[in-house]
């Protein structure tokens, strides 16, 4: 069983979609299952569906107004360098409101109801291809994963956005009881999961450099002090869930490809920028056809 999983990384999914299409237009890859966190999740359905098309003008066209109905901070470029900052009218507005989070992201769930039609959410379930997205179930202190064959449109809908809300900065969603958030927070790279699914081979897309490049500027502010903690939580997941995977896959023969980003793509992936993003689609499709030139070329 093939499978392709996609690690979490906001606005750097445009990178794993230039990755995807290169690997399903040009090398013809078939694949059993999807599995993805986060931006992962919102891409998977539409590469089962073979419409990367679809996938480029989605990802080339949305901006911080398409994800969030409440958007907690303010982007400011300064010296070549992006710096955010508290959107105090927001962020008061929201906690007055009852809300537990910073932000809401209900823009980001009508998009994907517009983008994800019911149509082919019935076309994908009636196929052989199994498409998994993963959740962070924070009431019960579990990383969930929710299979397309075992809900309606609207519950994978909601599933779908669930796994990309960046809490605290995105919306807490409660659903059947528990509250949930992004996926991430408990399984940046699912590739584990592939495996105990039944993946004998697998490319993953990893939405980080293989070796930390980072020096990170100095926190301006709380806001900015925050966002760089939960990178660094979140980078420590990702490097535990890679080595977990790896093990996993030399126990059970498993064959892993990991496209790596080749340089740092940016150090805040709640900034959606139109042209960084049409760039970075660019950079994966052509990373990952010099790397398979690459192994074409090592193999006998």
């Amino acid at each position: 069983m093939r499978a392709l999983v996609i690690s979490g990384g906001g606005s750097k999914g445009a990178f794993a979609y230039g990755v995807a299409q290169y690997l399903i237009d040009d090398k013809k890859r078939e694949y059993d299952l999807y599995l993805g966190t986060s931006t992962g999740s919102l891409l998977i359905p539409h590469l089962a569906l073979g419409k990367c098309k679809k996938l480029h003008e989605v990802y080339t066209s949305v901006n911080q107004s398409s994800i969030f109905s409440n958007l907690p901070f303010t982007i400011k470029r300064i010296h070549g360098y992006d710096q955010i900052s508290i959107n105090h009218f927001q962020m008061a507005r929201n906690f007055l409101k009852g809300k537990k989070t910073f932000g809401e992201s209900l823009n980001l769930k009508k998009l994907i109801k517009e983008t994800f039609t019911f149509q082919e959410f019935e076309e994908l379930k009636a196929s052989n291809k199994d498409v998994v997205v993963t959740v962070s179930n924070l009431s019960l202190n579990e990383v969930e994963y929710k299979s397309i064959r075992d809900f309606g449109y609207e519950d994978f809908c909601e599933w779908i956005w669930i796994s990309c809300n960046y809490t605290p900065f995105m919306s807490l969603v409660k659903k059947d009881g528990c509250e949930y958030a992004d996926g991430g927070l408990g399984s940046m790279v699912p590739i584990e999961e592939a495996i105990k699914r039944g993946a004998t081979e697998i490319d993953a897309v990893v939405l980080q450099t293989e070796v930390s490049y980072y020096n990170r500027m100095p926190s301006k502010n709380v806001f900015g002090l925050i966002s760089t903690l939960f990178t660094f939580m979140l980078d420590r997941i990702e490097n535990q869930n890679i080595r977990i995977g790896k093990f996993a896959a030399a126990n059970k023969n498993v064959i892993i490809n990991f496209y790596y980003t080749p340089t740092v793509l940016t150090t805040n992936s709640l900034i959606f920028d139109k042209e960084k993003m049409k760039s970075w689609w660019k950079s994966g499709y052509t990373f990952a056809q010099l790397k398979n030139d690459e192994l074409n070329q090592i193999e006998p």
